[in-house]
C-alpha cells in the first residue's frame, strides 16, 4: 500500500449527486422541490391521522409512525446537500458522518420493521376480521411500533461502533450526497471485514430477509383468503384493503435490494448512490402519495379537513 495515500481525516468532503458546476443550480432546485414534496405529503399524512377521528385505527397508527420516519430519512440525508449547494462548503465531520450512517441505517430498518408490523394488521384484518379489534388493540400498536424503534436502534449501534475502529482512509472524498455505510467502507484501509459481515448477515439476513419472510407469509394467507372470497366484489373489496401497503413494500424492498444486496467490491458507487437517491428521497414521496391516491379513508380525510377550513 501507498501509504503516501493514507490519511487520518478530520472531515469527509460529500462530492453530491452530480459533479459538474453548470447543473448546480438544477440539481440543487430538484432536490429542493423532493425534499419539500416529501416533507409535505408525510406532514399531512400524520396529520390527517392525528386530527381525524376516523382514521384512528391501527393501520392508519403505523402509517403516521411510517410518515414520521421518511420525514425523518428525507432531513437526515438531504439537509447537508442543501446546505452545500448555499454554503459552498461539503465538509462534513467523521463524528457527524459516523451519525448519520447510524441514523439512517436506524431508520431504513425501522421501516422494513414497520411494514412487516403493518402487514400483520393487514392479515388480521382479512383473514380474522371478526376478532380485529381485539387483536389489534390500542396496546398490541404501541408495543410493536416501539420494538420497531427500539430494534432499529439496537440494529445501528454494533456499525457505529465498528466504524469508529477505522483508523485510516485512501482519501477524505466521499463519492455520495450524503454519508452511506457502502461509499465509506470502499474509502477505508483498514480491515473492514467485520462491518462487511455484518451488513451481510445482520443487515441483508437478519432485519432484512427475516421481516421480508415474515410479511411474505402472511400475503399468502391474505392472497389465500381472497380467492376463498366467493363475490367478486368482495374479493376486489378486500384487496383493496392491502393495495397500498404491498404497493409500498415491493418498492422499499427492491430499492434497498438493489442498493445493498451485493459485495462491495461489485458495487458501483456511481451509480449507487442514484439508487440511494431513490431510497431517500423518491419513496418518502411515493408512500403519501400512494396512500393518499388508493386509499378512500384518507381522501374522504382530506376532503373533511378541507371542508372544514
Amino acid at each position: 500500500m501507498d501509504h503516501s495515500n493514507v490519511t487520518l481525516p478530520t472531515h469527509f468532503i460529500i462530492t453530491g449527486i452530480l459533479d459538474k458546476p453548470w447543473l448546480q443550480v438544477f440539481i440543487f432546485l430538484l432536490v429542493l422541490l423532493i425534499y419539500l414534496t416529501a416533507l409535505g405529503g408525510n406532514v399531512t399524512i400524520f396529520l390527517l391521522v392525528c386530527l381525524d377521528h376516523r382514521l384512528h385505527t391501527p393501520m392508519y397508527f403505523f402509517l403516521a409512525n411510517l410518515s414520521i420516519l421518511d420525514m425523518c430519512c428525507s432531513t437526515i440525508t438531504l439537509h447537508k446537500t442543501l446546505i452545500s449547494f448555499i454554503s459552498g462548503d461539503s465538509k462534513i465531520s467523521v463524528l457527524e458522518c459516523h451519525l448519520q450512517i447510524f441514523a439512517y441505517l436506524s431508520l431504513t430498518v425501522d421501516e422494513m420493521l414497520l411494514l412487516t408490523a403493518m402487514s400483520y394488521d393487514r392479515y388480521v384484518a382479512i383473514c380474522n376480521p371478526l376478532r380485529y379489534n381485539v387483536v389489534m388493540n390500542f396496546k398490541l400498536c404501541i408495543f410493536l411500533a416501539f420494538i420497531c424503534w427500539f430494534l432499529s436502534f439496537l440494529e445501528g449501534i454494533p456499525v457505529f461502533t465498528e466504524i469508529f475502529r477505522i483508523i485510516c482512509y485512501t482519501s477524505n472524498k466521499i463519492d455520495h450526497f450524503f454519508c452511506d455505510i457502502m461509499p465509506v467502507i470502499k474509502l477505508a484501509c483498514s480491515d473492514t471485514s467485520f462491518l462487511q459481515i455484518y451488513i451481510l448477515i445482520g443487515g441483508a439476513f437478519v432485519t432484512g430477509f427475516t421481516p421480508f419472510c415474515l410479511t411474505f407469509v402472511s400475503y399468502i394467507f391474505i392472497i389465500s383468503t381472497i380467492l376463498s372470497i366467493r363475490s367478486s366484489t368482495g374479493r376486489r373489496k378486500a384487496f383493496y384493503t392491502c393495495s397500498s401497503h404491498l404497493t409500498v413494500v415491493i418498492i422499499q424492498y427492491a430499492s434497498l435490494a438493489i442498493q445493498y444486496l451485493r459485495p462491495p467490491s461489485a458495487i458501483d458507487l456511481g451509480s449507487n448512490k442514484y439508487f440511494s437517491l431513490v431510497n431517500v428521497a423518491a419513496v418518502p414521496i411515493l408512500n403519501p402519495l400512494i396512500y393518499s391516491l388508493k386509499n378512500k379513508d384518507v381522501k374522504a380525510a382530506i376532503r373533511r379537513r378541507i371542508k372544514s377550513i
